[in-house]
């Protein structure tokens, strides 16, 4: 997709954003000055002393804060050597099968073959996993993250004001013109000066109109202290209720939801509302944005932002305050159904649930008597099966029009007006009513969501199903003996 958010999402096009702002800027900025300057025809004339000093100042404002945008680091995680071969897999005091684990389940992320933090993703144009990634940025070639938000923010909001005083200054001298359209046209401007004027009006109003959106957006974010890829997750969330709601199958939202096989009478989860946990009340979530709680530094352009913590799994970066809405803490985001489902149904080990009077019971889980050698070969069977269907759907994308495989892989579903799941490396992915999903957003989908599914509902531990096939064998093996051990006390 394209649009003010996100910018262009083919890669070529992306190389090509910075200057292009930067362009844009020197446009509206100094070529607007040099043309009230030289154009003395253009009432009320070139522009005072006073007017050029604050409209200056402002450039310089919207200059240095997206160089800070573009070049302040957008986070790294960094563990200890041997950290991912040793992060837990579950809590040191097991929870009731009946709800989630809460903090005690870390998610991994297999492309960085470490624990992944609340709040971070994996950007694809980045490579490694962002604390609280709103989205990639290709208009300023970075993530907008914890770290960067700030100077990201303070970026759109100068932009913002310098748009709005060229935009009184164009109007002033477009009204004069129009006050004075029945004069003789050689007592007026020239031709050139006419068009050039129409050029950065015109400029001007769409680029205001663009960047307007954004700081609505980007504000809105950062008074709820929600990101973009969270809005999307609230979003599905709610689609789900909804259509939990609407069809049926229960008393409204967390009815049961049945199972891939509607006639099986097989329940594979328990859907309950999660709320939003990282929603502080308006200052605190804005002091968080910010890094401070001093509102003098949150517009002043040479002030800092936040910074990831030194110390791994502790500080900022690493834990999240919440509101404790929830019953448990860490439940977010909300399992996706559709993911679960076919994870029940595609995997003939994993556990079953089924809900009797309101209590949830499960069925042991066969692989638990198995032999580390027996894990092994499940293991490599399972990446063998997942090479093939790669490979398969690699082959039939060469199979198909450039133009149009292309334009189904940027842009999703053919319309994107309403919320819904398509087709998504062979697999249902979910879109909201504005066509987005997290592709959009810079996520990695292949690592983002399918490692964190049965984890969140303990199905199996996480690290054995297909979306994190590429955790160490070690690890699993690790992961299952504490497993088996917390089973059997």
């Amino acid at each position: 997709m394209s649009g003010p958010k996100t910018g262009p999402s083919t890669q070529g096009l992306q190389t090509l954003a910075i200057p292009f702002v930067c362009i844009l800027v020197g446009f509206l900025g100094y070529y607007s000055q040099w043309l009230f300057w030289n154009s003395p025809d253009l009432a009320p004339g070139p522009l005072p002393i006073r007017q050029t000093a604050v409209f200056n100042v402002l450039l310089a404002c919207v200059w240095w804060t997206y160089y800070r945008a573009c070049t302040v680091d957008p986070g790294r995680y960094t563990f200890p050597t041997g950290i991912a071969a040793s992060a837990p897999s579950s809590p040191s005091k097991p929870e009731t099968p009946a709800k989630p684990p809460g903090k005690g389940a870390p998610r991994w992320c297999k492309k960085c073959q470490a624990p992944k933090p609340p709040r971070a993703h994996h950007c694809r144009h980045c490579g490694r996993c962002i604390p609280k990634m709103d989205h990639h940025c290709p208009w300023t070639g970075n993530c907008v993250s914890m770290q960067t938000f700030p100077y990201f923010f303070r970026f759109l909001l100068y932009t913002n004001f310098a748009l709005w005083m060229l935009g009184v200054l164009v109007f002033q001298r477009l009204a004069n013109i129009w006050s004075e359209r029945h004069l003789p046209a050689y007592l007026g401007p020239t031709l050139p000066h006419l068009i050039a004027l129409t050029m950065v009006s015109l400029v001007c109003a769409g680029t205001s109109m663009a960047l307007l959106v954004l700081l609505v957006t980007t504000a809105r974010g950062w008074v709820l202290n929600s990101t973009m890829i969270e809005d999307w997750e609230v979003d599905r969330h709610e689609a789900v209720l909804s259509r939990l709601e609407d069809s049926g199958d229960g008393d409204g939202p967390g009815s049961d939801f049945w199972g891939a096989d509607g006639n099986s009478g097989q329940l594979v989860q328990h859907l309950d509302r999660v709320e939003f946990p990282y929603d502080l009340g308006v200052f605190a979530n804005m002091a968080q944005g910010m890094g401070t709680r001093n509102p003098l530094l949150w517009f002043f352009p040479l002030a800092g932002g936040p910074r990831i913590s030194t110390t791994p799994g502790k500080g900022p970066g690493w834990e999240w305050e919440e509101n404790g809405f929830n019953d448990l803490p860490g439940l977010w985001p909300p399992p996706d159904p559709e993911k679960l489902r076919r994870a029940q149904s595609g995997w003939p080990g994993a556990a079953s649930r089924i809900m009797a009077d309101g209590e949830a019971s499960y069925y042991p889980d066969p692989r638990k008597s198995e032999t580390p050698e027996q894990v092994k070969a499940s293991f490599a069977q399972r990446q063998a099966v997942d090479m093939q269907r790669k490979k398969m759907y690699l082959q039939t994308q060469t199979q198909r029009s450039g133009i149009l495989a292309e334009l189904e892989e940027l842009d999703g579903p053919a319309g994107g007006a309403q919320a819904g799941y398509y087709e998504y490396d062979g697999v249902p992915a979910w879109t909201n009513a504005g066509g987005d999903r997290l592709w959009d957003y810079g996520v990695d989908e292949d690592v983002e969501e399918d490692g964190i599914m049965r984890q969140q509902q303990h199905l199996i531990p996480v690290g054995e199903d297909g979306g994190d096939d590429d955790v160490p064998i070690a690890e699993l093996i690790r992961r299952r003996k504490v497993l088996t051990r917390e089973a059997d006390g």
